[in-house]
């Protein structure tokens, strides 16, 4: 991950952004509700639940159980396809 993208990540990750991560991740489901318009998509959802879960505790588990179910059967879909 290139070092500018890393600080600006560690940086929203911080405890004092919180300003900042609950109203993106409002905006961001409120622009996957909304996916139907040009721009706005499906892939809004997730990344707003994320951006939620760092402040509201009941969302951390499903997110992170959500990630790992995603990141494995990645994984998986990448093995096969370069297995063809």
């Amino acid at each position: 991950m290139p070092a500018r993208v890393e600080r600006s990540l560690k940086r929203l990750r911080g405890k004092h952004a919180v300003w900042v991560r609950v109203p993106a991740g409002v905006a961001l489901i409120g622009g996957g509700v909304l996916s139907f318009l040009p721009l706005l998509g499906i892939w809004m959802l997730p990344l707003g639940l994320a951006l939620l879960a760092q402040d509201i505790p009941v969302l951390r588990w499903p997110i992170a159980h959500l990630l790992h179910f995603i990141n494995r059967n990645v994984e998986k879909w990448k093995g096969k396809k370069q297995g063809s």
